[in-house]
């Protein structure tokens, strides 16, 4: 169920950082990866310092957003660059 929870955070990160950053290239299921790969990143960045509600997953999600859109972000700028 964990798994499950972890993948349904991740999915919303992504698109909602992929609706962010408005990348051309990407499609639905980059934004899946991106948002889970993201959510860690965030978390290795964040930790627990996203605490701006009181609603546990909401934190979650803005915390995997915040690493989804700096991974975007990174990955628009290397598709720039190549």
């Amino acid at each position: 169920m964990n798994l499950l929870i972890i993948l349904l955070v991740g999915a919303l990160a992504g698109w909602i950082a992929g609706s962010i950053v408005r990348s051309e290239n990407n499609s639905f299921l980059l934004d899946i990866v991106i948002g889970i790969v993201g959510g860690w990143l965030g978390y290795k960045l964040f930790g627990h310092q996203l605490n701006i509600t009181h609603s546990r997953f909401i934190n979650e999600v803005l915390t995997a957003t915040a690493g989804a859109t700096i991974l975007a972000l990174g990955v628009k700028i290397v598709r720039k660059i190549f």
